[in-house]
Protein backbone atom coordinates (compact mmCIF):
# COMPACT_ATOMS: atom_id res chain seq x y z
CA UNK A 1 0.00 0.00 0.00
CA UNK A 2 1.22 3.44 -0.80
CA UNK A 3 0.83 6.03 1.73
CA UNK A 4 -1.35 9.17 -0.69
CA UNK A 5 -0.65 12.80 0.50
CA UNK A 6 -3.53 15.02 0.47
CA UNK A 7 -3.75 18.21 1.45
CA UNK A 8 -7.69 18.45 2.19
CA UNK A 9 -6.75 15.91 5.52
CA UNK A 10 -4.03 18.28 6.94
CA UNK A 11 -6.96 20.64 8.94
CA UNK A 12 -8.31 18.02 10.29
CA UNK A 13 -5.35 16.19 11.45
CA UNK A 14 -3.91 19.32 12.58
CA UNK A 15 -6.75 19.80 14.79
CA UNK A 16 -7.23 16.18 16.02
CA UNK A 17 -3.61 16.45 17.09
CA UNK A 18 -3.62 15.92 21.29
CA UNK A 19 -6.88 17.86 21.16
CA UNK A 20 -7.37 19.16 24.87
CA UNK A 21 -10.38 18.26 25.78
CA UNK A 22 -9.55 18.70 29.91
CA UNK A 23 -9.42 15.59 31.67
CA UNK A 24 -8.62 13.35 28.14
CA UNK A 25 -6.63 14.28 25.28
CA UNK A 26 -8.53 13.33 21.45
CA UNK A 27 -5.85 11.95 18.96
CA UNK A 28 -7.33 11.53 15.62
CA UNK A 29 -5.81 10.87 11.66
CA UNK A 30 -7.29 10.96 8.29
CA UNK A 31 -5.38 8.75 5.80
CA UNK A 32 -5.10 7.37 2.41
CA UNK A 33 -3.04 4.77 0.50
CA UNK A 34 -3.59 3.40 -2.97
CA UNK A 35 -3.84 -0.43 -3.28
CA UNK A 36 -0.46 -0.98 -5.07
CA UNK A 37 1.81 -3.00 -3.38
CA UNK A 38 4.69 -1.83 -1.90
CA UNK A 39 8.01 -3.36 0.55
CA UNK A 40 6.56 -6.85 1.99
CA UNK A 41 3.36 -6.24 0.56
CA UNK A 42 2.67 -8.91 -1.77
CA UNK A 43 4.77 -11.35 -0.02
CA UNK A 44 2.26 -10.59 2.39
CA UNK A 45 -0.81 -11.02 0.50
CA UNK A 46 0.11 -14.11 -1.14
CA UNK A 47 0.32 -15.57 2.71
CA UNK A 48 -3.18 -14.29 3.44
CA UNK A 49 -4.61 -15.24 0.25
CA UNK A 50 -2.89 -18.86 1.01
CA UNK A 51 -4.32 -18.80 4.45
CA UNK A 52 -7.73 -17.52 3.48
CA UNK A 53 -8.41 -20.14 1.15
CA UNK A 54 -7.01 -22.94 3.41
CA UNK A 55 -9.77 -21.59 5.84
CA UNK A 56 -12.22 -22.22 2.52
CA UNK A 57 -11.14 -24.96 1.90
CA UNK A 58 -11.22 -26.58 5.66
CA UNK A 59 -15.32 -24.79 6.12
CA UNK A 60 -17.52 -27.34 5.28
CA UNK A 61 -19.69 -28.14 1.76
CA UNK A 62 -22.38 -29.12 3.63
CA UNK A 63 -23.03 -25.81 5.84
CA UNK A 64 -24.02 -23.37 2.94
CA UNK A 65 -24.81 -20.34 6.06
CA UNK A 66 -21.02 -20.65 7.34
CA UNK A 67 -19.99 -16.47 7.22
CA UNK A 68 -16.82 -17.94 5.49
CA UNK A 69 -18.87 -17.97 2.41
CA UNK A 70 -18.48 -14.19 2.37
CA UNK A 71 -14.77 -14.69 1.47
CA UNK A 72 -15.30 -17.06 -1.63
CA UNK A 73 -15.22 -14.23 -4.34
CA UNK A 74 -11.72 -13.01 -5.03
CA UNK A 75 -13.10 -9.38 -4.75
CA UNK A 76 -14.31 -10.10 -1.19
CA UNK A 77 -10.85 -11.57 -0.23
CA UNK A 78 -8.90 -8.69 -2.20
CA UNK A 79 -10.56 -6.27 0.20
CA UNK A 80 -9.48 -8.34 3.44
CA UNK A 81 -6.26 -7.89 2.14
CA UNK A 82 -6.49 -4.57 1.29
CA UNK A 83 -7.58 -3.74 4.80
CA UNK A 84 -4.54 -5.67 6.84
CA UNK A 85 -1.91 -4.35 4.52
CA UNK A 86 -3.51 -0.90 5.37
CA UNK A 87 -3.22 -1.28 8.79
CA UNK A 88 -0.21 -2.94 8.78
CA UNK A 89 1.00 0.24 7.23
CA UNK A 90 -0.68 2.16 9.64
CA UNK A 91 0.81 0.61 12.64
CA UNK A 92 4.27 -0.52 11.36
CA UNK A 93 4.84 -2.03 14.97
CA UNK A 94 2.32 -4.52 15.31
CA UNK A 95 2.08 -8.13 12.96
CA UNK A 96 -1.10 -8.27 11.50
CA UNK A 97 0.01 -11.30 9.12
CA UNK A 98 -0.14 -13.99 12.43
CA UNK A 99 -4.05 -14.77 10.91
CA UNK A 100 -6.15 -13.07 9.21
CA UNK A 101 -8.53 -11.86 11.68
CA UNK A 102 -11.32 -11.34 9.26
CA UNK A 103 -13.78 -11.65 11.99
CA UNK A 104 -12.46 -8.06 13.31
CA UNK A 105 -13.86 -6.16 10.40
CA UNK A 106 -17.24 -5.25 9.94
CA UNK A 107 -19.16 -3.46 7.37
CA UNK A 108 -21.64 -0.88 7.79
CA UNK A 109 -24.39 -0.52 5.99
CA UNK A 110 -24.71 2.99 5.28
CA UNK A 111 -22.60 6.08 6.17
CA UNK A 112 -24.82 7.01 9.01
CA UNK A 113 -23.25 4.32 10.73
CA UNK A 114 -20.55 6.70 10.81
CA UNK A 115 -21.92 9.61 11.26
CA UNK A 116 -23.37 8.38 14.38
CA UNK A 117 -20.16 7.33 15.65
CA UNK A 118 -18.85 10.77 15.17
CA UNK A 119 -21.38 12.28 16.57
CA UNK A 120 -21.30 10.19 19.84
CA UNK A 121 -17.60 10.37 20.43
CA UNK A 122 -16.06 13.43 19.29
CA UNK A 123 -19.58 15.40 20.64
CA UNK A 124 -16.90 17.86 22.54
CA UNK A 125 -14.16 18.10 19.51
CA UNK A 126 -17.23 19.34 17.99
CA UNK A 127 -17.76 22.71 19.44
CA UNK A 128 -14.00 23.37 19.54
CA UNK A 129 -13.86 22.88 15.83
CA UNK A 130 -17.31 25.39 15.61
CA UNK A 131 -15.98 27.52 17.94
CA UNK A 132 -13.33 27.81 15.95
CA UNK A 133 -14.24 27.72 12.37
CA UNK A 134 -16.78 30.12 12.12
CA UNK A 135 -19.58 27.97 13.29
CA UNK A 136 -18.62 25.10 11.23
CA UNK A 137 -19.32 21.61 11.37
CA UNK A 138 -17.01 18.99 12.28
CA UNK A 139 -18.98 16.22 10.65
CA UNK A 140 -19.52 17.77 7.76
CA UNK A 141 -15.92 18.95 7.42
CA UNK A 142 -14.57 15.34 7.96
CA UNK A 143 -17.69 14.50 4.90
CA UNK A 144 -16.42 16.75 2.42
CA UNK A 145 -12.46 15.99 2.73
CA UNK A 146 -12.86 12.12 2.92
CA UNK A 147 -15.80 12.38 -0.36
CA UNK A 148 -13.29 14.29 -1.92
CA UNK A 149 -10.47 11.92 -1.87
CA UNK A 150 -12.45 8.17 -1.75
CA UNK A 151 -15.71 9.30 -3.17
CA UNK A 152 -18.01 8.48 -0.31
CA UNK A 153 -21.23 6.83 -1.96
CA UNK A 154 -19.23 4.34 -4.36
CA UNK A 155 -17.25 3.06 -1.29
CA UNK A 156 -17.58 0.24 0.95
CA UNK A 157 -17.33 1.45 4.64
CA UNK A 158 -15.77 -0.59 7.49
CA UNK A 159 -14.89 -0.63 11.02
CA UNK A 160 -12.34 -2.57 12.61
CA UNK A 161 -13.29 -3.54 16.20
CA UNK A 162 -9.52 -5.25 17.60
CA UNK A 163 -9.75 -8.11 19.75
CA UNK A 164 -6.83 -7.78 23.26
CA UNK A 165 -4.67 -9.38 20.63
CA UNK A 166 -5.10 -7.28 17.86
CA UNK A 167 -5.34 -3.90 19.39
CA UNK A 168 -2.76 -0.78 18.37
CA UNK A 169 -4.56 1.29 21.01
CA UNK A 170 -4.03 -1.09 23.80
CA UNK A 171 -2.24 0.95 26.50
CA UNK A 172 -2.74 2.71 29.49
CA UNK A 173 -5.03 5.73 29.57
CA UNK A 174 -6.77 4.83 26.30
CA UNK A 175 -10.57 5.61 27.22
CA UNK A 176 -12.03 4.52 24.09
CA UNK A 177 -10.43 3.99 19.96
CA UNK A 178 -12.13 3.70 16.88
CA UNK A 179 -10.74 2.78 13.46
CA UNK A 180 -13.06 3.28 10.20
CA UNK A 181 -11.98 1.99 6.87
CA UNK A 182 -13.34 3.47 3.26
CA UNK A 183 -12.77 0.99 0.16
CA UNK A 184 -13.46 2.64 -2.89
CA UNK A 185 -12.85 -0.57 -5.22
CA UNK A 186 -12.79 1.19 -8.69
CA UNK A 187 -10.66 3.92 -7.70
CA UNK A 188 -8.20 1.26 -5.64
CA UNK A 189 -7.84 3.47 -2.76
CA UNK A 190 -8.70 3.13 1.17
CA UNK A 191 -8.86 6.05 3.67
CA UNK A 192 -8.42 5.34 7.13
CA UNK A 193 -9.80 7.56 10.20
CA UNK A 194 -8.51 5.92 13.26
CA UNK A 195 -8.96 7.97 16.37
CA UNK A 196 -8.56 7.47 20.27
CA UNK A 197 -9.24 9.29 23.43
CA UNK A 198 -5.92 9.27 26.26
CA UNK A 199 -7.27 10.04 29.46
CA UNK A 200 -3.98 12.40 31.87
CA UNK A 201 -4.59 10.29 33.96
CA UNK A 202 -3.01 7.41 33.53
CA UNK A 203 -4.01 4.81 35.96
CA UNK A 204 -4.67 1.42 35.78
CA UNK A 205 -9.04 1.76 35.52
CA UNK A 206 -8.04 2.52 32.07
CA UNK A 207 -6.59 -0.41 31.25
CA UNK A 208 -8.76 -2.97 28.86
CA UNK A 209 -6.96 -5.57 30.47
CA UNK A 210 -10.90 -7.00 30.67
CA UNK A 211 -11.09 -7.94 27.33
CA UNK A 212 -11.79 -11.17 26.44
CA UNK A 213 -10.06 -13.65 23.32
CA UNK A 214 -13.21 -15.27 23.28
CA UNK A 215 -13.23 -18.64 21.55
CA UNK A 216 -10.60 -19.21 18.87
CA UNK A 217 -12.72 -20.86 16.55
CA UNK A 218 -12.52 -19.75 12.66
CA UNK A 219 -10.71 -16.81 12.57
CA UNK A 220 -12.99 -15.94 9.55
CA UNK A 221 -16.04 -15.96 11.17
CA UNK A 222 -18.47 -13.35 10.97
CA UNK A 223 -16.80 -11.21 8.29
CA UNK A 224 -19.26 -9.24 5.79
CA UNK A 225 -17.38 -8.00 3.22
Amino acid sequence: MKFLEYTPFDSINLFLDNLDLGDCTIRGNLEAFSCKHTGNDRRLSISLEHEILDCLGKSSDSDHSSPVEHLSSRSSRKALIYLVLTLSHMYPDYDFSSAVRAHLFFKEEEWESFREMIDTYLSEASKQWAARNEGTSLLDSMTNVIDEVIKIRESDIYSYNPDQDGDPFLEKGVIWSINFFFYNRKLKRVVSFRCSCISKISGDDFLTSALSDGDEEDALIDMDI
